[in-house]
């Protein structure tokens, strides 16, 4: 079987696998929607990662360079699949180009798509322009402008960091965990803390899950270095009084109400599936789990099976994940295409 392999995504997980299938010779075909790869860090102007602390068009566009520069690539962009038909060996896929082409396997690294604040609108997203998301303020650092209030441009004297918005929230449909905010956060509120040494900056949190080794590189250092504080609350609404921000709540240690103003409110935004899943899983014939992202299979034996046959995923687009496991997720899912499709035919007996 030496057909290409078909790889839908252009992020982490996406660059990863045609990485590693252009190792060892294969082919590989990388569709992405997008006028340009990279994924999230790139599209949505990430600034330092977290946790090796390089800038994202440093790390992530190093990945690019080095797929776009391989060529056992072929990258298209702007480009989507409209059907793909088969079994493993002998796949067919029909592209939005209008092109057809035969592969051996596919692996779907579609990511994620960021959960929209104004579905959490009593958290004044929309209705005050210094609520902002976490996106928004990468977007400041990696373009070197600073951390800013969007109204006027001044420097911001107090941030409040609100975790968990779009995340672990039964209310708007958000069961799940997005599982690394509370680490971003921690790492963002460093960052605002070094650029600008007199704002005070607060983070709001339900429970703290810097899993991991990400425990004291970022939850403790953030307290005991850069003096960030952590209050454990139930946020009600944020308001103005016209000219802060009014964060209300209850400080769930004390059990008191709390009133606090701040020149800059950050959502900490969860990782909703990507909106295109249904699509994708009706194209590509696999199966979603219960909230919507694309269902993995067993990983005992192998990474990146879904519920058809020849058909891979890898990285954010099987729930929440970092951007380091979404790379090893997309390096195991080219291993995992590649083992099967050279699994020995048994003979009859």
């Amino acid at each position: 079987m030496t057909k290409p392999i078909l790889i839908v995504g252009g992020g982490p997980a996406g660059l990863a696998a045609a990485h590693s299938l252009g190792t060892v010779g294969r082919s590989s075909i990388l569709v992405e929607k997008e006028d340009k790869l990279g994924g999230a860090p790139i599209l949505s102007g990430y600034a330092k990662l977290v946790p090796s602390g390089e800038w994202a068009k440093d790390a992530i566009g190093g990945m690019v360079d080095r797929v776009e520069g391989d060529n056992n690539v072929k990258v298209m962009t702007g480009t989507t699949v409209n059907k793909f038909d088969g079994t493993p060996g002998n796949f067919t896929a029909e592209l939005s180009n209008g092109e057809s082409l035969g592969v051996d396997a596919a692996i779907l690294c579609s990511g994620f798509t960021h959960f929209d604040s104004v579905n959490k609108p009593e958290w004044g997203f929309g209705s005050f322009p210094d609520v902002v998301t976490t996106t928004q303020v990468e977007q400041m650092i990696s373009s070197g402008q600073g951390v800013r209030c969007p109204s006027d441009g001044r420097k911001p004297q107090r941030v409040a960091i609100l975790l968990c918005v779009g995340s672990r929230d039964r209310q708007i449909g958000r069961e799940w965990c997005s599982k690394i905010c509370c680490t971003v956060s921690a790492n963002m509120a460093m960052e605002i803390r070094e650029e600008l040494p007199d704002c005070h900056v607060y983070i709001y949190y339900m429970d703290i899950r810097t899993f991991g080794l990400y425990e004291t590189k970022y939850y403790w250092r953030s307290q005991e270095e850069f003096k960030v504080k952590y209050i454990k609350a139930r946020i009600a609404e944020v308001t103005s009084d016209g000219e802060k921000l009014i964060v209300k709540g209850e400080d769930t240690l004390v059990k008191r109400p709390i009133t606090i103003p701040f020149d800059m409110v950050v959502h900490a935004i969860g990782m909703d599936p990507n909106v295109e899943n249904p699509q994708l899983a009706e194209i590509f014939g696999v199966d979603l789990e219960e909230h919507g992202h694309i269902g993995a299979e067993n990983r005992y034996g192998a990474m990146g099976h879904t519920s058809r046959p020849g058909v891979f995923v890898a990285g954010a687009a099987t729930g929440p994940e970092t951007i380091d496991d979404s790379i090893a997720q997309g390096h195991a899912a080219a291993m995992s295409v590649l083992s099967e499709l050279h699994q020995p035919i048994e003979k009859s007996a």
